[in-house]
């Protein structure tokens, strides 16, 4: 080989050399790790989960658009009648855009515009007035969501969409999160810059792991939910839902493949019927507390607290309140309770939120689905919007899913003509999930 060709392969190899020097392990140096190509990790690695965000900040420009929102709000004098009110416009429901997304009174967080929620709650808010005979369970009719805000002083209307405006600003991050995680909507590319508390806290090197409780174990009102026995037939397939979920997990992108079997949480002997006919809202939390404190409170107790009325009780009450008298909005378990309408959602979509909520968050669904004997064959008569506690799913191998939940609504208890309803549940996870989109307001706890 002559001396200049030589001379030119010396220059480049050592070029290559110097080019591979930076993906040379170095062993314990972590910096200096083989790693793909880009130097910056991506932004999913950057962002803790959904549950696992903390309040987001009242930017200016969202408090103005609660201002807005309110001042709107004060304008409408106290209407009339029901009747009126279905054959309203529903000017009553008011939507507020919030860093992006919109957040609707009375509805929660949809993708809906302000006009297509006023249109659907009008349009079932006149179907209500028409329909005679119908058995109500205790969720809100339309007119009845209506009428709520209707016969409110301007004043007490305006102190009351204030609060509820502001609480759900301070959960417009869990919003974005989870709808990126798992509808896949890009995240604003100012995200992080505007939303602080969903960056990936780093990991503390001397934190000690926190003992996971046994399942037998009777939780004080601070200490970690009860969970339900494994049944036998089902142990090898079955998750636990005891191990407490580490503080600042990651966006992890999974599919229902991802997830065990089978899932359950919460105590299948901490349940209770409900007591009067409008009484769903009120049992479903008592068993939603019942199952974080492992003590029951009355369903009178939390009728008071939620508000609830012979009317029945509202979706963002619910929540409302479940974030109040819980742990379940913790950031080891689902975070901030928030109302979200599930309209646009594919079943598998819906399929993956309650997988997540129980599998990752072990933390109950509140279920908003509308009783009808086409999706619950326990029933006798159909009957109205409702509630129920969703705590599990089992895949069900080549059958179709099953979704585990407590029913609160027994109609023998007022019928003694009528089939018994057992608490607990397990039926077509399909079949929920068009119960729930059946509903005028087609949204969930979450």
């Amino acid at each position: 080989m002559s001396r200049p060709r030589a001379l030119v392969v010396a220059i480049g190899v050592l070029a290559v050399l110097l080019a591979l020097t930076p993906f040379i392990p170095r062993g314990g140096d972590e910096d200096g790790a083989l790693r793909p190509s880009g130097d910056r990790p991506g932004k999913a690695a950057m962002l803790r989960s959904a549950n696992a965000v903390g309040p987001s900040r009242i930017s200016p420009a969202m408090q103005s658009e609660i201002d807005r929102v309110v001042a709107e709000g004060r304008s409408i004098g106290r209407t009339g009648s029901k009747a009126a009110l279905a054959r309203s416009d529903s000017h009553l429901v008011r939507c507020a855009d919030l860093d992006g997304q919109r957040y609707c009174l009375g509805v929660g967080w949809t993708d809906d515009t302000e006009a297509e929620v006023r249109a659907r709650v009008a349009s079932a808010a006149r179907a209500a007035e028409r329909r005679t005979g119908q058995i109500s369970t205790g969720d809100l009719d339309a007119p009845a969501v209506l009428a709520r805000s209707a016969r409110m002083t301007p004043k007490a209307r305006a102190a009351a969409d204030r609060a509820e405006l502001e609480s759900a600003a301070t959960a417009v991050a869990k919003v974005w999160l989870l709808r990126h995680e798992i509808q896949g909507v890009p995240l604003p590319d100012d995200f992080l810059a505007e939303h602080p508390e969903a960056r990936r806290a780093a990991p503390a090197a001397t934190k000690k792991p926190t003992p996971t409780p046994t399942p037998t174990a009777t939780p004080t009102a601070s200490a970690s939910p009860t969970t339900a026995a494994v049944p036998t037939a089902n142990a090898a397939a079955t998750a636990s839902a005891t191990a407490t979920p580490t503080a600042a997990p990651t966006v992890v992108a999974k599919t229902g493949r991802d997830y065990p079997r089978r899932v359950e949480i919460l105590k299948t002997n901490q349940t209770s019927e409900q007591t009067r006919t409008y009484y769903c809202g009120p049992t479903s939390m008592q068993m939603i507390t019942w199952g974080w404190a492992g003590k029951a409170r009355s369903q009178d107790y939390w009728a008071h607290r939620l508000g609830t009325t012979t009317s029945g009780t509202g979706m963002t009450d619910m929540v409302r309140v479940v974030n109040r008298a819980t742990g379940w909005d913790r950031k080891s378990y689902a975070g901030k309770y928030v109302t979200l309408d599930i309209g646009g959602w594919s079943y598998k979509q819906w399929m993956l939120l309650m997988m997540r909520h129980v599998a990752d968050y072990h933390a109950p669904v509140v279920l908003h689905p509308i009783l009808l004997k086409r999706y619950y064959p326990y029933l006798d008569d159909d009957a109205s919007g409702h509630y129920q506690v969703g705590r599990g799913f089992d895949k069900n191998g080549k059958k179709p899913a099953m979704l585990g939940y407590f029913e609160p609504w027994n109609q023998q208890r007022f019928d003694p003509s009528e089939p018994y309803i057992d608490r607990v549940q397990w039926r077509s996870a399909y079949k929920s999930y068009r119960a729930n989109e059946d509903h005028f307001l087609h949204n969930v706890g979450v």
